[in-house]
Order: structure tokens, then C-alpha cells, then sequence
């Protein structure tokens, strides 16, 4: 039997443009740069992010998530091919997401492009970098961004310091006035590992569960990297471990190394969308084939 593992109570992350620097080529503005929530209400796209996350950590309670659970988590609102859902993302602007303002698609391509470049022998990597971020169509189904995109953390438990605008966002928050959900380990056992946390509904969790359900044939690291890419305060702050267990940690270095490609991707080079969604195509049709349920 192996020696157990110590897991820390929090994890001290280097600044991750430091720790995950790319080669001087793999953004074109200073890596400090992205990321940016510093508040200013003259910037617009600063001030549209800050009011995104305003309205999410004001309705995302434990009672929403579990309303957004009863009504995703039957995948009956449609079906569709993940080619098409993809391109659908062409008519989506990530409203949370201060470094971009286009379409959410050359996103998705550029990700997939890039770790295309650094990994080609990992066809499951690259069409993780492509879709990782479909689950937003639920925006074109009556749902609000702030249910969709963003940052992501844990309900149910505290609401840990490193979350984008902690202290000024959460008063409205029903659940900080509930005493077990606000404090440190809430509702949930210590090192009870993150697959079993309730996560704030978004993008992630969505994608998670639809490709789960509809048994896509991904690797485990994968879907840790589908579903908790967005979960910063964990992955690049360092909070969270006490929930963590040895297969969090296990998988932790994966979700960093897909966090290099989604972060610091975000570029005005666009790639061309049509020449290679004939490759795209091909690694669709082989680990998750056809008309899927949505």
C-alpha cells in the first residue's frame, strides 16, 4: 500500500504568468496583462465584466444550482452535432472575459491550434482545447451570461479570498447567511475530492455532464480539464485543497497546462475557421460522433 498523501490546506500558486509563461510568440500583449480585473467604470468592457460577476455571485446559490441541475441535466432542450454548436459560438462575446471582445469560436480555434502546435501527438488534448468552451450555447437558450460564463467555485462551503471580486460582490448572496454554507467545509467532508463538490453552474459543469452523458470517449483528464478549466480559484489560487483529495492533485498539473492555451491564446490573430474544421471534423467524428444531446 502507498504512503497517503499530505494534501496542503492551500496551495501557494505562483502568479500564472509567471508560472505558465509561454514563449515570447504566444501573446502579443504583456502576459501581467491578461486577466485584468482591476474596476474602472469608464472602460466598458471592464465595466461590463465587473457587472457580470456581479449578477453571478448575487443569484448563484445553492438553490440555483440545483433549479439549473433540474432543468440541463435532462439534455432534452435539443440536439445537434458539437461541429454545429461550435460554429454556432460565432454569434457569442463572452461578456466575463475582460482579454476578448469576439466571437467566442476563434477562441475555441485558437486554443485548439495552439496546443495542436506544442502537443500533435494528443488528438484528445486538442479537440479538448476546441470544445471546452461549447457549453456556453446554453446562451441561446433564455439563459443569462451570468449563469453560463465566468470564473467557477464551490457552493455549499465558504467562498474562498482568491474568487474575481470577492469582497464587494457576494452581499446579496443568500447563502452567506446561512451558517453551514458559509463556513469553511459547509455541507462537504474534508480531502472529499472535487467530484463530488457542487460547482457553480456554468459553461463547465454543463459540458461535463452533456459529454458524460452522451459518453464521449475522453480521458479522465479531459474531463477535469472540461469541467474545472474556469475554477481559478483552485487551479491558480491556490484555495480549495482542503476539499481536494489525491486524484484532484493527481490531475491538477493536466488542468494547468490546458489553463496556458485557454489563457494566453487570446490573440488578434484569428486562424481560419474554415481550412481547419476539416481536421476538427475528423477527431469529432472519433470520440464523439453524431447528433448529440443537449
Amino acid at each position: 500500500m502507498s504512503a497517503k498523501v499530505m494534501i496542503p490546506e492551500k496551495v501557494m500558486i505562483l502568479d500564472p504568468s509567471e508560472q505558465l509563461r509561454p514563449e515570447a510568440a504566444f501573446a502579443k500583449k504583456p502576459l501581467k496583462a491578461f486577466r485584468d480585473y482591476s474596476i474602472d467604470p469608464n472602460d466598458p468592457i471592464k465595466e461590463r465584466v465587473r457587472q457580470t460577476y456581479t449578477q453571478m455571485h448575487t443569484h448563484m446559490t445553492m438553490d440555483f444550482v440545483k433549479q439549473q441541475h433540474k432543468k440541463w441535466c435532462g439534455f432534452n432542450t435539443f440536439k445537434a452535432t458539437v461541429m454545429d454548436v461550435i460554429k454556432q459560438l460565432d454569434n457569442l462575446v463572452d461578456e466575463s472575459d475582460p482579454d476578448v471582445d469576439v466571437p467566442n469560436i476563434m477562441h475555441s480555434f485558437q486554443t485548439a491550434e495552439r496546443i495542436r502546435q506544442e502537443h500533435p501527438d494528443k488528438e484528445w488534448f486538442q479537440l479538448t482545447g476546441l470544445i471546452h468552451d461549447i457549453g456556453k450555447v446554453m446562451a441561446f437558450y433564455n439563459e443569462p451570461q451570468w449563469a453560463v460564463v465566468g470564473d467557477t467555485f464551490p457552493v455549499g462551503c465558504a467562498w474562498a479570498d482568491s474568487i474575481v471580486y470577492r469582497d464587494t460582490s457576494f452581499e446579496q448572496n443568500s447563502d452567506g447567511k446561512n451558517p453551514l454554507y458559509s463556513s469553511k467545509y459547509g455541507i462537504y467532508k474534508p480531502n472529499c475530492g472535487l467530484e463530488n463538490v457542487i460547482m457553480s453552474w456554468g459553461h463547465d459543469e454543463y459540458l461535463y455532464r452533456q459529454m458524460k452523458h452522451n459518453h464521449a470517449s475522453l480521458p479522465e483528464e479531459a474531463f477535469y480539464m472540461i469541467r474545472f478549466h474556469s475554477f481559478y480559484p483552485w487551479h491558480s489560487g491556490g484555495d480549495y485543497m482542503h476539499l481536494c483529495n489525491e486524484k484532484d492533485l493527481e490531475m491538477l498539473p493536466w488542468v494547468l497546462e490546458f489553463n496556458k492555451y485557454d489563457l494566453y491564446t487570446k490573440s488578434e490573430e484569428f486562424p481560419d475557421v474554415e481550412a481547419l474544421t476539416p481536421y476538427y471534423q475528423k477527431l469529432i467524428d472519433k470520440y464523439m460522433p453524431g447528433a448529440l444531446s443537449w
